[in-house]
């Protein structure tokens, strides 16, 4: 079955759109006809995304400082006139030590990519996202709903991101739906480089996740707000 959207005359930022599932978001609410903002600390490269040149409205900015962060969305309704949709999309995995034994700066880090951008992107992005009854659709994972070994910022991190979620999605009841999607391992040439040995069959590539993200923007999720959505395929 073929999915389409309808996104005419609606206006997406993407954090984090300079990267493998970022890029896939912004592609995704593009061809459903919404003007893409994106934004991340560094521009797109070949390297790391497929973005066609032209198809977003790329505004650089290091998404862990506020002002920047202020910046970001308010050159957006400057340029666009009203945000209709946030797609917190900006992360990072870093593990491989138990607690004890794991730097200060990687737990900082994890915490800071993962869950600092996405409290001060939807803070700035609550009040523009009520005019228009928009949504938020952050990225959790699956990992952030049991305790593991070797990742345990992250998997704290993303648990984070849900429960934000969900506080958001009961404080904005009726105006703005707030809902979260929870990938596992995603099939990005990073990950592929780094589990070269992995079936790769079983991992879910980004235009999926991209699409559930665009489903929960939709009016077909009018009634969904609060929700964590697996997006892990088999995994």
């Amino acid at each position: 079955m073929d999915v389409t959207f309808d996104f005419d005359g609606r206006v997406a930022l993407v954090t984090g759109a300079a990267g493998a599932l970022g890029s896939a978001v912004a592609e995704t609410f593009a061809a459903a006809g919404a003007t893409v903002a994106g934004t991340d600390r560094r521009e797109p490269s070949a390297a790391d995304t497929q973005l066609e040149p032209g198809l977003v409205d790329f505004y650089q900015a290091d998404l862990t400082e506020e002002a920047q962060v202020a910046e970001t969305v308010a050159a957006v309704l400057e340029e666009h006139g009203r945000l209709d949709f946030l797609l917190n999309v900006a992360g990072t995995w870093k593990g491989g030590s138990p607690i004890h034994e794991t730097d200060l700066e990687t737990f900082e880090l994890v915490f800071d990519v993962n869950l600092r951008t996405m409290f001060l992107a939807s803070k700035h992005a609550i009040p523009h996202l009520q005019e228009t009854e928009g949504a938020i659709v952050s990225v959790s994972a699956k990992s952030s709903l049991e305790g593991g070994t070797g990742d345990g910022p992250y998997r704290a991190s993303k648990a984070g991101v849900r429960l934000l979620t969900e506080t958001i999605a009961e404080e904005q009841r009726g105006t703005v739906r707030a809902n979260a999607v929870m990938p596992s391992i995603i099939d990005t040439p990073a990950n592929r480089a780094m589990l070269p040995e992995a079936d790769y069959d079983d991992w879910v590539p980004p235009r999926d996740i991209g699409l559930t993200m665009a489903a929960l923007c939709s009016d077909a999720s009018s009634a969904t707000s609060g929700a964590a959505v697996p997006v892990y395929g088999e995994v």
